[in-house]
């Protein structure tokens, strides 16, 4: 079942862009580090954006880690961690389920102090195994265990979301 189209996914990103810089106003820089593949396909177009709306610099960086199994290798970013220190990080991916991915893509920020560190999802589901808060989000949705969700943002003809 589609639970967000083309056009609603752009209206919740816009909104999510303009959340970011009312909360963030002030910093000199924010850096978005998306995770693997989808998060990091949803930080790109967060990204464009909020380049659309402000003349703040916005970086991109991709994390990346297994999701499967984060433990089974190191947890990389795509800058050096010296680049994080004293900033904005928002921390970005698709869909938010146990947060245990994005407890883990913490891990490389731990190298450092970075100034904040926010959460952003397109969907956020409730069930939180791990301690995340999600600071931004596109919707937040009810789900049973047993059903997943389909994020299709990168290389498809019609953005959408499906719940299976």
């Amino acid at each position: 079942m589609k639970i967000l189209n083309q056009r609603q996914i752009e209206q919740k990103i816009q909104r999510l862009a303009i959340e970011i810089l009312e909360n963030n106003y002030d910093a000199p820089e924010i850096i978005l580090a998306g995770i693997n593949n989808n998060g990091y396909g949803f930080a790109k177009l967060l990204h464009d954006a909020l380049c659309a709306i402000t003349k703040l610099p916005i970086v991109m960086t991709r994390i990346q880690l297994n999701p499967a199994d984060p433990l089974s290798s190191e947890v990389q970013i795509d800058l050096p961690p010296e680049a994080l220190a004293g900033k904005v990080v928002i921390i970005v991916d698709d869909v938010a389920n146990t947060g245990r991915t994005i407890f883990y893509a913490f891990k490389p920020l731990l190298a450092v102090l970075p100034g904040k560190v926010e959460v952003a999802v397109l969907v956020d589901r409730k069930h939180k195994s791990f301690p995340i808060q999600v600071d931004y989000v596109g919707l937040s949705l009810a789900t049973t265990l047993r059903e997943d969700i389909d994020v299709q943002i990168r290389d498809v003809a019609e953005q959408a979301v499906f719940l299976n």
